[in-house]
């Protein structure tokens, strides 16, 4: 028997020089390949004929690979598979798109019921038909207790709307099953226990899709299944059950049954169809669901409210004032066994600092009171006394006015308020980056992050290089950190020394505590710079000598040419190169290593020409030795092409930068000659005389063609010099001019991006009967508004007008015509009729009928985020039919602030009191106690929040000055007034961290101090 099979499975003999390959322990994979396609498979029927069995395919290969020919079967089995495939994406689609955009309109407009009263399918009058048959559908599936005539429109709406639900839902799922069955297929390669296991998993999970979906609808029962609060109230919802399970249990686990059914058909197509599906719906959660419950049930977190983690109040004082004269360290020992013997709130308790992404620092001493001295007098002198100060006193911060200014018996604000979790979280964690969010440039630690990154990849993708293209990467790395080191770092030097760049982005952006007395910007800034100029120093020498080290070869012979004199010439040059560094750094210090006198002012300003320095004035000339040393060493042209490129970038450094900077620092201090160049010029002149003792009577002629030669290079390094200085005093202004233009265009720019859609019917309106004009300011009386005043405009149209007509404000010269508007409002807008508007899109309801009362008239308030924020003029435009036809112009209108005429606190704080509260759009809820006797009823946006019974107990916690936010638009808007106010740039998250009136009065006059300039010159 055994021979009788012997020949049922046999292989073609191989080829007679493919031997020794089919032997070989290292046949290939193609070789393997070509042995399994040329295997010849016999078959013996029960008859016992014997046949050889042809090559057959998976379904799949057959189905999709287009190689393959295609029976009528096969044919009709892809055709149902396309259809179920997209007849399942359709009722998908229906169910996640289409229910989604429809119960998105519903929830924020009421959509749905507004579309079935315009269609008037309920109306009997209008359409008694369609009433009467929906009538009869609605009653016949509702109970007894059901009464179609006595129930309101919404809920009737919903139960025709949950026809249409059920529509979807079952066409979704049958299409799904079809889909599923029709992909349905025995994975080959498996063994019967994995069928097994795959059998039971997807069993399991489709009984777990249903036991979920059956406990959520038991939860939310039909009024939540069929999103009946999108309609009509019935109470707040209760998540309990299955709900605690997983989150969106209905969305997330409740679609265990699609991969359940994936396993089962054995099919990726079903695998990825439900992967896609899946997707869709956590799309609808994410894009209807989730917003539709914030509206309808979330309830609006203040940011920045200082909400006590151990809440006092002013009564508590006597106790305080009983202890005051314990021992600090009993009061510290006292305080922290009160805080032990308090219990630990629970994670979800109170308000969580995950509604902000605000990561700034806050002070330690919270609110300081306000000093009573003018900005003149609380500024430090930087003259003699400050040039005695020790090097370590600018780490110390100065005392602060809170304790300089504040009670002695402790009774101040600052020293009871009580510690809140904002302030905490300020204190602590100060704009972090986040992977890559918050990555700031000229802060030294996200450098670094960056550089690991960037090489780490450079390293993963980059591929192999050929000898010639690694020796031209090398070249561009070292070329690249050479630039930055010489001229990028010069250029944020420069600007520091112009206009103190990089302490103004750190005071913009970086929250400080107003103890410090404006130091603490200036130190961290100063940190920052030194960790990023010693890393770009050690990164510019490493890929020089990297690109020296990839361009070296060891002679053979030391003997033959010059190799042993480059090398030697070259090891001098390095050793000059390290010789002169420590040179300079033993007479700079780290002060002057770091270009201290850049940031830093308490330092005395005086030179000392010691060292070094006592024979060159710019030793980091001879600095660069070392590059041209490696050049000899190595012998490479690319290595001398960089010595060259950083021996005049360090002399454009020099020229631009340092140089500029000491003679601004130093003024006439500075000399002009070395001791090196003055001796050269002795020795020359005394060579000179010589010269003109041996000359005899060619004496006077050669000593006049010195002279000329002389004058003439004097000439031409004169007039050269003027003319680039007289090119760079004309350009200066043209820049400026230029630089600013291009800021107006920008601005246009992006006010023009927009489409400009005209009107076809605008030949059948009177625009004589348009008409708009702006109520005049209540402070002013006049049409000038301060920054963030309400402005209100009254309209007035024919009967006729479109009840998609809309009011805009724009810039005076924005648009250069009267009859269409061509650049955008920019959020500047406000619609005539609000409720035809979804947002920035039309409804595009019908008209009403005639009889129906329509408004001729009526008025629009600017306020909020429709107000510019930028002073300056604007015009009001009156649109027709949500398009850009003007009927009807009013104006022109200014935008002010007031500006202080003098810098001191009691001006600075009225001015923010002033501002602030418009910001915030004078929410009682909002403002800072100390501005609310100056709200008038109707400043407030609307009626706000009443106080919950926690705020108002602890009310009495609360500093008068404190301020907060519903969102950091709000805290943008305070930036921006500051900065047209005071001239200070500040970051939202600043702003937010202070949330103080006094606190941030104490910051701008910091700031200001700050940014002063130190005088020109030293006596």
């Amino acid at each position: 028997m055994a021979n009788s099979q012997s020949f049922l499975r046999q292989r073609k003999p191989p080829a007679a020089e493919d031997t020794d390959t089919l032997g070989s322990v290292n046949a290939t994979d193609d070789h393997d390949a070509h042995k399994r396609d040329n295997e010849v498979v016999w078959g013996k029927t029960p008859g016992g004929e014997v046949f050889r069995v042809p090559t057959t395919h998976d379904v799949l290969t057959t189905l999709f690979d287009p190689r393959y020919p295609k029976s009528h079967l096969d044919l009709l089995n892809l055709g149902l598979l396309i259809f179920f495939f997209f007849y399942f994406a359709f009722w998908r689609g229906a169910y996640d798109a289409g229910l989604g955009w429809v119960l998105t309109k519903q929830s924020k407009k009421k959509w749905i019921v507004r579309e079935v009263q315009r269609l008037g399918w309920l109306d009997e009058k209008r359409c008694p038909g369609m009433r009467k048959w929906i009538r009869n559908q609605l009653q016949g599936k509702m109970g007894k207790d059901y009464s179609f005539d006595d129930l309101p429109l919404e809920y009737n709406t919903w139960l025709l709307f949950r026809q249409a639900v059920d529509v979807i839902l079952v066409n979704d799922f049958l299409a799904y099953c079809m889909f599923a069955f029709s992909c349905f297929r025995v994975p080959q390669g498996l063994s019967v226990t994995v069928h097994i296991m795959r059998w039971l998993g997807g069993i399991a999970l489709i009984g777990f899709n249903l036991w979920v979906k059956t406990e959520a609808h038991n939860v939310v029962k039909d009024y939540g299944w069929y999103w009946g609060d999108v309609f009509f109230q019935r109470g707040n919802l209760v998540f309990d059950g299955v709900f605690e399970l997983a989150p969106h249990p209905m969305y997330s686990v409740g679609y265990a049954g699609y991969y359940g059914l994936s396993l089962i058909a054995g099919s990726y197509a079903v695998l990825f169809a439900s992967l896609a599906a899946h997707a869709a719906q956590f799309a609808f959660l994410v894009f209807f669901e989730n917003p539709h419950i914030a509206r309808m049930y979330g309830k609006r977190k203040a940011i920045a409210k200082r909400t006590p983690l151990f809440p006092t109040s002013y009564g508590a004082n006597n106790n305080a004032a009983a202890s005051s004269s314990a021992t600090p360290v009993e009061a510290d020992q006292e305080q922290v066994q009160h805080q032990a013997d308090l219990p630990t709130p629970a994670a979800t308790e109170g308000e969580t600092a995950s509604e902000t992404e605000l990561d700034t620092e806050i002070e330690e001493d919270l609110p300081i009171s306000p000093p009573k001295k003018k900005l003149n007098n609380i500024i430090t002198g930087s003259g003699k006394g400050s040039g005695k100060q020790n090097g370590n006193s600018r780490h110390q911060s100065h005392p602060s006015n809170a304790s300089s200014n504040g009670d002695s018996s402790g009774s101040s604000w600052a020293e009871r308020k009580p510690i809140s979790q904002h302030d905490l979280l300020n204190k602590y964690f100060r704009r972090d980056a986040i992977v890559l969010h918050n990555v700031d440039f000229l802060r030294a630690t996200d450098v670094m992050l960056i550089l690991i990154l960037s090489y780490t990849l450079a390293f993963a993708l980059l591929p192999s290089f050929s000898p010639s293209a690694q020796l031209t990467l090398h070249f561009v790395h070292a070329l690249f950190w050479c630039l930055v080191h010489y001229v990028g770092l010069g250029c944020l030097l420069s600007a520091q020394s112009e206009s103190k760049f990089l302490v103004r982005h750190y005071l913009k952006n970086y929250h400080y505590p107003p103890n410090e007395g404006g130091s603490g910007a200036i130190v961290e800034a100063f940190a920052n710079w030194k960790t990023i100029y010693n890393l770009s120093m050690c990164m510019t020498n490493v890929s020089c000598i990297g690109l020296a080290w990839k361009t070296y070869l060891m002679p053979s012979d030391w003997m033959i040419g010059n190799q042993l004199l480059r090398h030697t010439l070259g090891v001098m040059l390095v050793s000059l190169h390290i010789w002169a560094s420590m040179e300079s750094f033993e007479v700079l210090g780290v002060f002057g290593w770091f270009f201290g006198d850049f940031f830093m002012e308490e330092f005395p300003a005086h030179l000392e020409y010691t060292g070094i320095y006592r024979y060159l004035n710019n030793p980091e000339a001879m600095a660069g030795a070392a590059w041209f040393g490696l050049a000899l060493i190595s012998g490479s042209k690319l290595v001398f092409t960089i010595a060259v490129v950083r021996h005049v970038a360090n002399w454009w450094f020099l020229s631009s930068v340092e140089n500029p900077h000491m003679r601004k620092l130093y003024g006439d201090s500075l000399r002009k000659d070395a001791g090196f160049v003055k001796v050269i010029k002795s020795v020359a002149s005394k060579n000179a005389r010589i010269l003109e003792s041996r000359a005899g009577k060619h004496a006077p002629e050669l000593k006049r063609v010195a002279k000329e030669v002389k004058g003439t290079f004097d000439k031409v390094y004169e007039e050269t010099a003027d003319a680039l200085e007289e090119f760079l005093a004309k350009s200066r202004p043209k820049i400026s001019e230029v630089v600013q233009d291009t800021k107006v265009l920008l601005q246009q720019s992006r006010e023009r991006l927009v489409i400009t859609r005209v009107a076809n019917d605008i030949s059948s309106y009177d625009t004589e009967k348009y008409r708009v004009s702006i109520v005049p300011s209540n402070t002013t009386g006049r049409l000038s508004y301060y920054l963030g005043e309400p402005i209100t405009v009254k309209w007035q149209a024919p009967h006729n007008h479109s009840r998609k007509d809309w009011i805009g404000l724009y810039r005076v010269g924005a648009n250069k015509s009267n009859l269409v508007t061509k650049t955008a409002s920019m959020g500047m807008w406000l619609p005539v009729h609000d409720e035809e508007w979804d947002g920035d899109i039309p409804l595009g309801l019908e008209r009403l009928s005639a009889t129906a009362e329509i408004s001729e008239s009526g008025t629009v308030t600017f306020k909020a985020n429709t107000l510019p924020w930028l002073v300056g003029r604007y015009e009001v435009r009156y649109h027709h039919d949500g398009k850009y036809n003007v009927m009807s112009m009013g104006g022109p209108i200014e935008i002010y602030v007031d500006k202080p005429t003098e810098l001191d606190f009691p001006s600075v704080r009225q001015s923010l009191m002033r501002v602030v509260p418009l910001c915030l759009d004078s929410d009682p809820s909002l403002v800072p106690p100390s501005c609310k006797a100056s709200l008038s009823p109707s400043d407030g946006d609307g009626p706000s929040e009443p106080p919950s019974p926690s705020e108002s107990e602890s009310g009495a916690d609360r500093d008068p000055d404190d301020f907060s936010f519903w969102s950091e638009r709000q805290a943008k808007r305070i930036c921006m007034a500051i900065k047209q106010i005071f001239d200070i740039d500040y970051a939202p998250d600043v702003v937010v961290a202070d949330a103080n009136l006094s606190t941030l009065a104490n910051r701008i006059l910091l700031s200001k101090q700050i940014l002063m300039t130190r005088s020109p010159a030293v006596d």
